[in-house]
C-alpha cells in the first residue's frame, strides 16, 4: 500500500490505515525501548498476606467494618475508583485491539500492554481484600454494575483521537494512583500505587513519543486531534456509580482536580512535545493550536479559583475540628 497521504484543499489527509502502517516502525522501536525499560515485578509481593482473614458469608468469618481499615477516608474512596477503572481492561483491550489491530508491532504492544495493566487489577484487589481496606460487598456489586454497563471509548472514531487521549489519560491514571498512595495513611498501599504507577508512566512515554511522531508525519490533523481531546478529556472510569461525587471528594482531598489535571497532566505532555510551539501549521491545524492555548489559560484561571475555594473550604473544616 501507498504511505503518501491524500490531500484536500492542498492539505495532507492521512487515512487511519496510512497512518497506522507509517507508525508501525516507530511502534515497533518504542516497544523493544520500553521492554528494555520495565522491570519484572510480582503482584504478591506487595499484598500483606499475613493480615489476611475469614470474611462472613460461606465461610463463617468476620464482617467487614470501616475501623478495620488502616486507610484514610479519602483513599478509600480512591482505591474504589482506581480498582474499578482497572476492572474494565477486557473492553479497553477490545477497544485499542479493534483500533490498532493485533498483529505486528501494534499488536505486539496491545498484548503486552494488556498484561501488564492486568497485574495492576491483581493486585490492588488482593491488597484491599487481605487489608480489609475497603467494603468487600460494595466493592463487587460496583464492579458488577460498572462492568454490566460496558465501556466505549470517546475517541474510537479515529487512531490518531485514541493516540492523543491515551497520551494524557495514562499519565492521569500515574498521577491518580500516586496521590492516592500518598493520602492513603497506609505504608503498604503507598508502595504498591507507586509500583503501579511506574507502569503508568512508562506507558505515558510510550504514547506521547508515538504522538510526536504523529504530529511530524500529519501536523494538522493531529493538532486538532490534540485539541478535542484536551477539551473532551475525561477518565476511563466516568461511568462507574456515584463518580461524580467521588471524584468531587478526591478533588477536595488533593488527589485528582483541576489544578492537578492543569498542571500535572495536561502541561507535561504539551510542554515536551511543544505543542503550542510547533509552527508550520495551516487551515484547522492553526486554528486548533489557538483554540488549545485559549482553553489551556482558561482552565489554568479555573484552577486558580479551584484552588481558592478548596483551601477556604479546608480552612473551615479545621476550625470546625479545632472547636470539636
Amino acid at each position: 500500500m501507498t504511505l503518501a497521504p491524500s490531500r484536500r484543499h492542498g492539505q495532507a489527509v492521512w487515512s487511519d490505515s496510512r497512518l497506522l502502517y507509517a507508525l508501525e516502525e516507530v511502534v515497533e522501536a518504542e516497544l523493544n525501548r520500553h521492554l528494555k525499560a520495565a522491570k519484572e515485578w510480582m503482584p504478591h509481593e506487595y499484598v500483606p498476606w499475613s493480615e489476611g482473614r475469614d470474611f462472613d458469608g460461606v465461610m463463617g468469618g468476620e464482617a467487614w467494618a470501616p475501623e478495620q481499615s488502616k486507610v484514610s477516608e479519602v483513599g478509600r474512596i480512591a482505591l474504589v475508583v482506581n480498582l474499578l477503572t482497572e476492572d474494565n481492561l477486557p473492553s479497553y483491550h477490545h477497544e485499542i485491539a479493534t483500533l490498532f489491530g493485533r498483529d505486528g508491532a501494534w499488536g505486539s504492544w496491545v498484548h503486552r500492554w494488556t498484561a501488564e495493566e492486568g497485574r495492576h487489577g491483581i493486585v490492588m484487589r488482593d491488597y484491599l481484600l487481605t487489608s480489609r481496606a475497603v467494603d468487600p460487598v460494595e466493592l463487587e456489586r460496583f464492579r458488577m454494575s460498572h462492568m454490566s454497563e460496558g465501556f466505549e471509548s470517546d475517541n474510537r472514531h479515529s487512531m490518531l483521537h485514541s493516540v492523543a487521549y491515551v497520551a494524557f489519560q495514562e499519565l492521569a491514571t500515574r498521577v491518580s494512583h500516586r496521590n492516592t498512595g500518598h493520602h492513603s495513611g497506609d505504608p503498604v498501599c503507598e508502595r504498591m500505587l507507586a509500583r503501579i504507577a511506574t507502569d503508568e508512566n512508562l506507558h505515558m512515554v510510550f504514547y506521547r513519543n508515538l504522538l510526536g511522531k504523529a504530529f511530524e508525519l500529519a501536523p494538522d490533523q493531529t493538532m486538532c486531534a490534540v485539541r478535542d481531546v484536551v477539551v473532551g478529556f475525561r477518565m476511563p472510569g466516568h461511568g462507574i456509580p456515584g463518580f461524580e461525587r467521588a471524584a468531587a471528594q478526591m478533588a477536595i482531598g488533593g488527589i485528582y482536580n483541576v489544578r492537578i489535571h492543569h498542571d500535572d497532566v495536561l502541561q507535561p505532555v504539551l510542554r515536551f512535545l511543544k505543542v503550542l510551539e510547533i509552527s508550520g501549521l495551516s487551515g484547522e491545524g492553526l486554528k486548533a493550536q489557538e483554540e488549545l492555548g485559549l482553553y489551556m489559560g482558561g482552565l489554568d484561571a479555573q484552577a486558580t479559583k479551584f484552588d481558592e475555594r478548596r483551601e477556604a473550604m479546608l480552612a473551615r473544616r479545621a476550625a470546625r475540628a479545632a472547636r470539636v
